[in-house]
Parts: structure tokens; sequence; C-alpha cells
């Protein structure tokens, strides 16, 4: 095997290892490292997770103990040198006498940004950047729009017809389902479970309160895999309109978990003291006065303070568009199903005064394609999680 392509499989393997902290590292990054002794064999390995506290390449360093001098460490992010909840990894590394590092990309916090790099190369040590890097990139892109902006990355997700539907005309009762929306699922059983994956990569989902009211959601993930904090779950009811008795509301009080935070515009004192008794978190936030929308840019930062780096909306129709409307979606998740619903009274995927022109449309760029089955998914960006 030549270097390179070992380089290469050592960074996947990090990269993997990174991946591993989902769910676990939030508000920290996804880092993970690799550590080869003089001769290339792997004898140390990290993946980071925010209350094990301990840094990817400090695990690796520990578990590599003498056999790390002269050796190699491949990891997805630049090893940081300031004092933080740890001592600075770079002085680790050096004092173990890692002779070098091959990283995919620098950290995107620019307070640190190439701080660590620049001391490891002051002590000698030989440090590559690059390889891998659009993966490692995206693997963080919610960390680096979080610590640029203090605000969380913003993922639109939707499941859709062919001609853009995501449900049929809707119906006048109201909160008789179980979770299933009122008129039924769009996508399959398969796409529906790659949800959940989605759900877990985030901090935080939102809807509004008119899905609630339709569909009764729970709102939950239940990808089944382990997350250091409950995903919270944001409801924007401008009249607070949440019932007492949805499924939601139960769920917070039966588990107390005070996962559940509601925006509204205006509310009554009663309905809101009820809710709050119940464990529901009820914030008042302002709206745009020219349309009523909420401020959508107050939201997120209100969301930042709370350390929330990544928000999933799974809303409905009116708040896909005042989402788009106030351009902080940074990335989409479309989901189509192979069907056509037509008709004037189904439910567009974004419902509002619309961009006026063609030069005003949301682009979406960067596109990845997946399949589900007969469905399929159009993942890419509206904006540079990474610019400014």
């Amino acid at each position: 095997m030549s270097a390179h392509s070992s380089d290469e499989q050592h960074l996947h393997r990090a990269l993997e290892l990174a991946r591993g902290g989902m769910g676990l590292a939030s508000p920290n990054p996804y880092v993970g490292a690799v550590i080869t002794d003089s001769h290339g064999n792997v004898v140390g390995s990290g993946t980071y997770t925010y209350d094990g506290v301990k840094h990817a390449e400090i695990l690796a360093l520990e578990q590599a103990g003498t056999k790390a001098r002269g050796g190699t460490l491949y990891i997805n992010l630049e090893p940081h040198a300031h004092q933080g909840r740890t001592l600075p990894c770079t002085e680790a590394l050096i004092k173990a006498g890692i002779h070098r590092v091959v990283a995919s990309m620098v950290d995107p916090n620019p307070k640190v940004s190439g701080r660590g790099f620049e001391q490891l190369r002051a002590a000698g040590v030989h440090v590559e950047v690059g390889r891998l890097e659009e993966q490692a990139r995206r693997l963080n892109e919610a960390f680096a729009r979080y610590t640029r902006h203090g605000t969380p990355l913003v993922t639109l997700k939707a499941a859709m017809t062919l001609d853009g539907k995501i449900a049929p005309p809707p119906t006048e009762t109201l909160l008789q389902g179980n979770g299933t929306p009122a008129g039924g699922w769009v996508t399959s059983e398969v796409a529906r479970a790659h949800v959940q994956e989605l759900r877990h990569q985030n901090d935080a989902l939102m809807v509004g309160a008119g899905t609630i009211l339709a569909d009764n959601p729970l709102l939950t993930d239940r990808s089944g895999k382990p997350r250091r904090r409950p995903l919270l779950r944001v409801i924007l009811d401008s009249r607070l309109r949440l019932p007492p008795d949805s499924r939601l509301v139960k769920s917070v009080a039966a588990e107390r978990k005070n996962d559940v935070l509601v925006f509204c515009s205006s509310a009554d004192e009663l309905k809101k003291a009820e809710l709050e008794k119940l464990g529901v978190r009820v914030e008042t936030i302002p709206t745009i006065e020219m349309d009523g929308r909420p401020d959508m840019p107050a939201i997120l930062r209100e969301l930042g303070k709370l350390e929330i780096t990544s928000l999933m909306i799974e809303g409905g129709a009116t708040v896909n568009w005042a989402a788009l409307a106030a351009n902080v979606v940074d990335k989409v998740f479309l989901y189509y199903a192979p069907k056509i619903l037509a008709g004037t009274g189904s439910v567009p995927f974004a419902a509002g005064a619309g961009f006026r022109h063609m030069s005003q449309a949301a682009h979406v760029k960067h596109l990845h394609l997946h399949r589900f089955g007969e469905d399929f998914a159009v993942e890419g960006y509206v904006r540079d999680p990474y610019g400014e």
C-alpha cells in the first residue's frame, strides 16, 4: 500500500470515529483520531464526546503510550492549542513525540483557527492539511455555523409528492391523530426511517402549531442511538394554541425532560401558566410587522444562547415559507415520493407570498442525491455554513 493510500485509509477511519460522536459531542465538534507508530501500525484511536471531556487525540495518545513517539496522528480537525475544559492538545502531542500530523481541515472557529498547526510546526512536527477535506467540512458544518455566528445550522426538511405537495387537502378534525399525518404518509417507511437519522444528527427540531393540531406527533428522536441531551422540540405557536392534552405536552409532563420550547407572539396568561406547570417552556418572540411572520433570526439567536448548534425544520407550509422568507435556511433535505396529488386544495411545500422574481428564488447548490427504495431525496445548500 502506498503512503498516500495508507494516509487516506487512516483518515477515513478518523472520520468514522468522529461520526461516532453524533448526538454526544454538541456543542463541540465531532472529532476522531488515529495514531500509528513509526512503522505505520495503528497503536491508538479515540472519539470525542462532550461528557467524556478528553479530546480524541488525548484518548488516542493514552492508548498508544510510548509507541506514539515518532508516530503519526491522523485527525479530521485541527488539534486545539488553547485552554478550554482541557489542556491544549498540541502540547500533549509534542510531549508524546508525535513526528507527523495529517489533518483534514483547520478549525472553523475564527478565534482559534490555525493556531494548533502553527504551534505544532514551530515544535518541528510535520503537518499536512487538506485530505478528505470536503467530508470533514460537511461533518462539522453545524459547529462551523455556530462558532462563527452564535446561531444553529438550519436544515429545512420536507417530504412531498413529485408535484410539490406535502399533504392532501386538510380536514376539519383536530387532534385525531396518533402521530400519523392526517392525510397519510407521503414517503415510504425506508425514507421515514432515514428522517430519524437526521433528527439524531440535530440538537433541535421545529414545527408549527398547525402540525401539532393536525397530526398530534411526539417529534422525538427514534433512531435508537444515544444522545447527550434530549432533542429540543421547538414549536412556533403565535397564539399559543398548543393543547395541554396533546401527546407532545403529555410526554413532557410524564418524563420531565424540559425539552419542549414554545415561541409565541401573544399568550393568554392562564394558558401559559398551565403549559409551564406541565413542563413546557414558553417564550414570547416578536413578529415581523409587515405580515405577522415570526422573527426567525431572533428565534435562532435564542436557540444559540441554549447552545443549540443545529436545527431541523419539519414544519408545515407556513413555517417553511417563514424560514425561506427570513433567509435563515442553510441547507435543505427534501424527500420526494413517486406520487402526484394535484388539486388546488392540496398543501404546497411552502405557503406564503413567495419570491416574486426568479432572481430572488432560493438557489440550492452542491446537490447530493439519495435513494430510499422508490423514493429519493435532494440534499443541498442555500448558503455556505462556513461563510460570513
